[in-house]
């Protein structure tokens, strides 16, 4: 079953007819949140873009451009 409450002064208040029993866990999930407002994400967005002008197979074949080793196919 789903509740929707508010959150007033630091604590969820629910509707008055949602009876949970004391010591019921529960999941708080806010409403209304995109990753995009969050800094983090923001900044992960950024750098996370293709990148063209890299070699195909550039991550699978990171040690051959950094230490030389043998391309693998």
């Amino acid at each position: 079953m789903t509740y929707k409450g508010t959150v007033k002064n630091g604590v969820v208040v629910l509707p008055a007819d949602a009876k949970l029993a004391d010591g019921t866990a529960v999941e708080v999930v806010p409403e209304g949140l995109r990753p995009e407002d969050d800094p983090f994400v923001a900044a992960v967005l950024k750098v996370a873009k293709p990148r063209p002008h890299w070699p195909k197979g550039y991550a699978g074949n990171l040690d051959h451009y950094l230490y030389g080793v043998p391309k693998r196919t």
